[in-house]
């Protein structure tokens, strides 16, 4: 499967696709909520949630008081953007 050019919104991905997308970049997907995916780097840890009109990231413990922060990206941003925002952590 190849995915669309990075500059695609990721509304225009099919689902298989941004599965793929997620799975390559580190994410496991839960199996009792198949739209929550968790990824683990060596600074962060976070959990995505595919929603119905955005991609919800929540970064654990990621603040200066030891809080989570939760941010949302819209699915008409391009997959590149996303990822640059999600991936280079909170």
């Amino acid at each position: 499967m190849t995915l669309p050019s990075p500059e695609t919104p990721l509304y225009n991905h099919p689902l298989p696709e941004i599965e793929q997308w997620l799975a390559s970049q580190g994410c496991k997907q839960n199996r009792q909520q198949l739209n929550y995916w968790r990824v683990e780097k060596p600074t962060w840890e976070a959990e995505l949630c595919l929603d119905v009109e955005q991609l919800t990231v929540r970064y654990f413990k990621a603040d200066a008081d030891g809080k989570d922060i939760q941010r949302s990206f819209k699915y008409s941003l391009s997959r590149k953007d996303i990822e640059e925002a999600i991936f280079s952590g909170p």
